[in-house]
């Protein structure tokens, strides 16, 4: 039986984030045990759409690569590799941006997010940047991609670009890919202001809980993360106008893995200081051991590098024949 391909990506800039654990990496580790072939991929090309020093760049690929092995991607399991390890991601991104249309990028929200009123000063890449991602999972013929909401409309726009694809020139060689969007958690806020993501951009180090701090930094972010003088709800429907706990309740119910009328139930009634203490030690069992297993796998940087040059040589096996039939179906020389 031939499994389902499940492709996702991470950039590797920045810290990571409870937010992003919960939002994506979690989600990427239990797909393993599902009916998938999984196909990770640190895009390291996306990264450098805005400047980065290049001796950070190649300190962050190792730090995020130890980091997904740490929290639990088996490369026995899934196939994990650098972005630009596979040449062929840049070239069918250039084949891509032959079909798709300016008019398309121009809709895309995330480049308005990120370029604000500086458009014409960023580069061409980041405006480009969601061809690139189509070419990413369209280049393995990807099924699903587990996405965010936030990302539903770039998916859109890698089927757009198949769709056309195959219309124009014929054929049914590009797969359409579905959204894996998991139901497990909702977005992860901040926790100074809960009416903005968790991100690692945001200027106070008490807005988001690394998974670098210190037990130490994670107990002093959580007492003060912002809640009310309220005690704790009764039920969901006190949750409402609550923004801030029910961020934290997320929290404990994802790490506790009960759901948040369950998480209510425990807590209902109690004063927020008894919820922060067993929030605080539900965050450390999660975060200590995986922050010591990647300090680990950095002391031994030759297996992690020796994982990636394996995912990278499997990843250009496995697109090669792909590659090859969309430049003959196009017309180019191979």
């Amino acid at each position: 039986m031939n499994k389902s391909i499940v492709f996702s990506g991470i950039q590797p800039t920045g810290e990571i984030h409870l937010g992003n654990y919960m939002g994506a990496i979690a989600n990427w580790v239990a797909l393993q045990q599902e009916l998938y072939a999984n196909i990770y991929c640190i895009v390291d090309l996306h990264a450098i759409t805005v400047f980065q020093d290049p001796k950070e760049l190649q300190l962050n690929i190792l730090k995020m690569a130890s980091f997904l092995v740490a929290s639990g991607i088996d490369p026995k399991l899934s196939l994990l590799f650098v972005q630009s390890s596979n040449p062929y991601h840049s070239e069918l991104s250039w084949l891509l941006n032959c079909v798709v249309r300016i008019g398309w990028l121009n809709r895309m929200t995330q480049f308005k997010d990120k370029a604000g009123k500086n458009k014409e000063q960023q580069s061409v890449g980041l405006y480009t940047y969601p061809v690139l991602q189509s070419a990413d999972i369209l280049l393995y013929n990807s099924n699903f991609v587990p996405v965010g909401e936030d990302q539903k409309q770039h998916i859109e726009l890698c089927r757009d670009i198949a769709l056309k694809f195959n219309r124009d020139y014929n054929t049914n060689t590009l797969s359409i890919p579905e959204p894996l969007i998991s139901n497990v958690v909702g977005r992860v806020m901040s926790l100074r202001d809960p009416t903005k993501k968790m991100s690692k951009s945001d200027p106070s180090a008490y807005a988001k809980v690394l998974f670098s701090d210190s037990n130490d930094d994670i107990n002093n972010k959580i007492i003060k993360a912002t809640t009310d003088s309220l005690p704790m709800p009764n039920s969901i429907v006190e949750l409402e106008n609550r923004d801030a706990v029910k961020n934290l309740l997320g929290i404990y119910s994802f790490i506790e893995k009960i759901s948040m009328e369950d998480a209510i139930l425990k807590f209902q009634g109690q004063g927020m200081s008894s919820f922060k203490a067993q929030l605080i030690d539900s965050i450390i069992s999660l975060v200590e051991p995986i922050r010591k297993k990647q300090d680990d796998l950095l002391q031994n940087p030759d297996y992690i590098l020796s994982i990636l040059k394996d995912g990278g040589e499997k990843a250009v096996a496995l697109s090669h024949n792909n590659i090859t039939k969309i430049k003959e179906i196009m017309g180019i020389w191979s």
